[in-house]
């Protein structure tokens, strides 16, 4: 009982350091990366796309400033005589058409900066990771919610890596604000001093020119974050040798099914050859070794043809076949070889061997007297 106890406890350490030591160090093979892209898996960097957003945003504002003033203009100079008038205030039917009014305008005034982002974005997601839509992603799983997981994920290597590209993100963005801000602090001391007209151009001017520094310094955090995504994708596809071997097996099928579909097949292929063996009109021997069976059809005015052939318990087989059909034997060494190595089942004899050939069958129809 103690030995047998002490077996199971091998076979157990054996099969746990074996599953260890089973690391994933294998290429993704092609099928891998495949399932991985329909399952909406794809090394596609956010921080990319958010850069590209921000900063494009950021170019079309400063591109569309005139449109954009004059828009927030037309709100205001209708607004603001209307702030004393009481009877308007408290009418119900003009703040409602007011309110459409602001909303309609505020809408004119965003859709072109939005519609600019919304195609950046869609861009930038395509050059990452090509085009290809897929819901998969969006079903809901199980595994979701499971709080063990969600404890796991805490304290990874991912959570690690999203808290140091925030800190990274706030950084980024505290260094350039405090920069804009320091340098231009005598400018906005003026600000009190100014129109209303001037300070709104001022201040638009500012927050486009810190917003564009602000996504040239991300570009450092979405380079780096693109680099580890395509790393970590990478890593997260790599495979183990049991899962190529088991893909393998998938893909070509297991090699001992294919080895019986192989043998049954060449017994197929044995048999169609052996029923060929009785329609030969000779069987050239070596005499031990080989053995090719020839058929020749005057009247198609083709070559003789190799109907069966074989070495060893093959030919032996082919010899037998033809005895029983009273099929004629010549030996023939040279030849026997020569056919065996140079002509496949089905095919006509080469130039080379016409003479020799000619020479067997003319004494096998010498022999049957059909000459």
């Amino acid at each position: 009982m103690i030995i047998k106890k002490n077996n199971i406890e091998n076979n157990f350490y054996i099969n746990i350091s074996l599953s260890f030591f089973d690391e994933k160090t294998e290429k993704p093979t092609g099928k891998r990366k495949s399932k991985a892209r329909s399952e909406g898996n794809v090394a596609n960097s956010k921080e990319v796309t958010i850069c590209l957003q921000f900063i494009i945003g950021f170019l079309a504002l400063k591109a569309l400033g005139s449109y954009i003033f004059e828009g927030a203009y037309d709100i205001l100079s209708f607004e603001f005589p209307l702030i004393g008038d009481i009877d308007v205030i408290f009418n119900e039917t003009y703040i409602s058409r007011l309110l459409l009014y602001i909303c309609g305008k505020v809408i004119l005034i965003c859709l072109p900066i939005a519609l600019v982002i919304m195609i950046v974005g869609i861009i930038s997601n395509v050059v990452q990771v090509k085009w290809k839509v897929t819901l998969k992603p969006l079903k809901p799983k199980l595994s979701k919610f499971n709080p063990i997981k969600g404890m796991k994920k805490l304290f990874s290597m991912n959570s690690i890596v999203e808290f140091l590209k925030s800190l990274a993100k706030m950084l980024v963005i505290i260094y350039p604000i405090y920069s804009v801000v320091s340098g231009e602090l005598h400018m906005i001391q003026t600000l009190l001093l100014m129109d209303l007209a001037q300070a709104f151009i001022y201040i638009c001017n500012l927050c486009i020119d810190l917003g564009l520094k602000v996504g040239l310094y991300f570009i450092i955090v979405a380079a780096a974050d693109y680099a580890y995504t395509k790393y970590k994708h990478y890593k997260d596809l790599k495979m183990s040798k049991q899962e190529v071997k088991d893909e393998h097996k998938q893909v070509e099928g297991d090699p001992h099914v294919k080895g019986k579909i192989r043998n049954k097949m060449m017994q197929i292929s044995m048999r169609r050859m052996m029923q060929e063996v009785p329609n030969a009109d000779v069987i050239i021997t070596n005499p031990t070794h080989y053995a090719v069976a020839l058929k020749y059809e005057a009247e198609k005015g083709t070559a003789p043809v190799v109907v069966a052939k074989g070495v060893d318990h093959l030919a032996k087989k082919i010899k037998d076949a033809a005895r029983e059909n009273n099929v004629e034997i010549v030996e023939n060494r040279p030849l026997a070889r020569a056919l065996y190595n140079t002509v496949e089942i089905g095919n006509e004899i080469p130039p080379e061997l016409y003479q020799a050939v000619a020479e067997v069958l003319a004494y096998i129809y010498r022999l049957k007297n059909v000459v």
